[in-house]
């Protein structure tokens, strides 16, 4: 990102901030649609989520290429993750530790991995991601996309690692099922009616 146009941002210059909304709103809006599940509270969390970057940009500090995105993204994952309690509080939305485990990953054989990717888009991935309990998607997302740490992520929710780790493999057992139910559904062969 050039500096040059951070500064403008840090001054308030209005082309600037739309240019910089403009080049980082596709990655930002993607990173919150993987933690909300759906298109309109993703549009939320960034909406408010940038609203906090404007509001916070003067602290920024440039430090290498791509750290402003980085910094961006740790604002935006932030968002997501007070936008999810505060939806908790309406709805037991998010209460990890009350998550059901009747899911029984071993009912089906899963196809091999490699074999499952080779089928799957990025784009399908992302919906099953979003598809996934908020719980499972919220760990999943911490820990495979942001590289946070069990730790940081039981920090982060509440929880305790254990719970963390639990979540994890649970999403992971959750998404190759789908994935593999995805594959077998495409390559399953379809007959007429007669």
């Amino acid at each position: 990102m050039d500096e040059a146009l951070i500064k403008k941002a840090i001054a308030r210059d209005v082309t600037a901030i739309g240019t910089l909304y403009d080049s980082c709103a596709p990655t930002l809006l993607s990173l919150c649609f993987r933690y909300s599940g759906n298109r309109d509270d993703a549009e939320d969390i960034l909406h408010d989520g940038f609203m906090k970057i404007i509001q916070k940009i003067h602290t920024f500090k440039m430090r290498a290429d791509g750290s402003l995105e980085a910094w961006m993204k740790r604002i935006m994952v932030n968002t997501a993750l007070n936008f999810l309690r505060d939806r908790s509080k309406e709805k037991n939305f998010l209460d990890i530790d009350l998550v059901q485990d009747k899911i029984d990953f071993h009912d089906e054989a899963v196809a091999d991995p490699e074999e499952v990717y080779l089928k799957i888009s990025r784009q399908q991935i992302l919906e099953l991601i979003c598809e996934l309990p908020a719980g499972y998607r919220t760990v999943f997302n911490l820990f495979v996309f942001e590289q946070y740490g069990h730790k940081e992520i039981a920090g982060l929710l509440g929880c305790s690692e254990n719970t963390s780790k639990s979540q994890l493999s649970k999403a992971r057992g959750l998404l190759r099922k789908k994935m593999d139910q995805l594959v077998n559904k495409k390559t399953s062969p379809t007959y007429e009616k007669v």
